[in-house]
């Protein structure tokens, strides 16, 4: 298969690409510069879409990077970076002559509402409460290709676990040192991925024929995980103590009240599209899901 990957050489992108070709199938990316395996964003809008069978868009700049202030210039960037780089590769597939049969667009958990009860599935609603949720409505809407023969798939994604990047890599020193603890109270829910298994959702999605809807990508047991469980959990599996919370306040001093949300706060997500689609869990299990990552 070949297989067309918007941010494919990111986080997420790189154990996507490292999987697919694994399995014999051959990546390109679309990233702002060309080079081997890859193409431009701006070739793409030109050129249009290399001969392909499947597309995937990963893009999207961090939202929780505490080195950009909060402000309608960074939500510019936050929405030109996946809502923009989705419509260009949903007109380029809508435009080909020979369209790919799958369209896989990754986006975010945040589309349901923050609640310590409540447990959302790939059926319940969402989508238009706060800036993140609107974003991620925004986001799938802009994959919508109508009369396309490319079945369309959807993964919502948790807080993504792994080495070299996502959520860990911005935390793992202050609990290697034994300054980590919780976020907050440390009672909101934790909905979790580890990176092998989102990128293995995806993969699933572009080798299971039929497959297409929306796919939460969150662990199993990520409806049960706090993130004062998960402060446990990355300590224990570091050796180390989890006694030093972060406080609220802190949050928002550095991420700004509207950001803060989503740390301070969480969603119970069930996979249960994901798990009725034949998918298996890597790591299903959070104390398994770190030992791996902190190794």
């Amino acid at each position: 298969m070949r297989v067309v990957v918007g941010g494919g050489t990111g986080f997420v992108g790189t154990a996507l690409t490292r999987l697919l070709r694994s399995r014999g199938h051959e990546v390109t990316h679309v990233s702002r510069r060309a080079g081997t395996d890859r193409i431009s964003w701006e070739q793409l809008s030109q050129s249009g879409l290399p001969q392909c069978d499947a597309v995937v868009n990963l893009a999207g700049e961090n939202v929780l990077n505490p080195f950009r202030r909060w402000g309608d210039a960074f939500c510019r960037e936050i929405i030109r970076s996946r809502v923009e780089t989705t419509k260009t590769l949903a007109k380029a597939i809508a435009d080909a002559e020979h369209p790919p049969h799958a369209w896989v667009v990754v986006t975010g958990v945040g589309y349901y509402r923050p609640s310590p009860t409540a447990e959302y599935t790939e059926d319940s609603p969402g989508g238009d409460f706060d800036f993140f949720s609107r974003l991620v409505s925004s986001w799938e809407a802009a994959a919508l290709i109508p009369g396309s023969p490319a079945r369309g798939v959807v993964v919502r994604s948790g807080v993504v676990l792994g080495q070299d990047g996502g959520a860990i890599s911005q935390m793992i020193w202050p609990f290697r040192l034994g300054l980590g603890g919780p976020v907050g109270s440390g009672l909101q829910p934790f909905p979790w991925i580890h990176v092998r298994d989102l990128a293995g959702i995806v993969c699933h999605a572009l080798e299971t024929e039929g497959l297409r809807g929306v796919f939460n990508g969150v662990s199993p047991s990520s409806p049960a995980t706090s993130n004062g469980t998960f402060a446990r959990e990355l300590a224990a599996a570091l050796g180390r103590p989890a006694l030093l919370p972060m406080p609220a306040w802190a949050v928002r001093a550095v991420f700004g009240a509207e950001r803060a949300v989503m740390l301070l706060e969480g969603q119970k997500v069930v996979p249960k599209h994901t798990l009725e689609s034949g998918y298996s869990f890597i790591f299903p299990d959070l104390p398994e899901a770190l030992k791996d990552i902190v190794s």
